[in-house]
């Protein structure tokens, strides 16, 4: 059985095929999906899908990077505010992006450490997003030094150095999806020598297709793709893979 880590399930790509596509992820060996918080515009979506699929879909609440504009106190306070309406299963996803646009980097920088703050003093994990923007995560971590906190590095791509330096900074897990079956991907090489104790897998659905689907949208169904291409990689049965990231993403999660 696979859990997918991070799987925008609400989102609107799969309104017009939603039980087909449910459907294809249980046939896929699916038994549990992660949803991971963007800002206020898709909260109410995500939280309904949530009371829909008890047991299934696991929500998380969080300020996304990407949406850290002009409102963005609005948006933080938003977390603050909702934070106990009900059990969350991680602050998320949360993080530094640099690709897009540079123009709110320091509001991204507070955004994302108050958040990391507010997962430590909850007691929940924490969903990293991280773009384009190493060296201020690097510093970001600095300022939070003292503060304890769990995450996971989503949609992790980077090189097996890069995986150690994070590693030696605290309890991090790596998430892994669609990148991973890229052709000439790096992060093949670095997860032949990663530990699969610290993985976990995951979609990102509906973007981040792995091969054969690229260019299609992601689904759910797709991260057992992910799961056979990382078998392979780290050189172990799929089913040894499927149990040690399952029962990590079972602990990591609250599931």
């Amino acid at each position: 059985m696979l859990i997918d880590t991070h799987c925008h399930l609400y989102d609107e790509a799969f309104r017009d095929d939603f039980d087909a596509v449910l459907g294809r992820a249980r046939e896929a060996g699916l038994e549990a999906c992660v949803m991971p918080g963007i800002d206020r515009s898709s909260h109410e979506s995500m939280v309904a899908l949530a009371d829909a699929l008890p047991g299934f879909a696991f929500p998380c609440i969080g300020l996304h990077p990407t949406s850290v504009k002009e409102d963005w106190q609005e948006e933080l306070d938003f977390v603050g505010q909702h934070l106990h309406d009900r059990p969350w299963h991680a602050i998320g996803e949360i993080g530094l992006d640099e690709y897009w646009s540079k123009d709110f980097v320091k509001e991204q920088m507070r955004v994302f450490e108050e958040q990391v703050v507010l997962a430590s003093k909850a007691g929940l994990p924490v969903i990293i997003h991280l773009r384009e923007a190493t060296d201020d995560f690097f510093r970001a971590l600095e300022d939070l030094r003292g503060v304890e906190f769990r995450a996971v590095m989503h949609a992790w791509s980077g090189s097996y150095e890069l995986y150690r330096r994070i590693l030696a900074l605290g309890d991090f897990k790596f998430g892994i999806g669609g990148v991973s079956t890229y052709k000439n991907a790096g992060v093949a090489a670095a997860l032949e020598r990663m530990s699969t104790d610290d993985l976990m897998l995951e979609t990102d659905c509906p973007w981040l297709t792995p091969v054969p689907y690229r260019g299609k949208r992601n689904e759910p169904a797709y991260v057992r793709l992910v799961a056979e291409r990382v078998a392979r990689l780290q050189q172990i049965p799929l089913e040894t893979l499927a149990s040690v990231t399952s029962a990590t993403a079972r602990r990591f999660f609250n599931l």
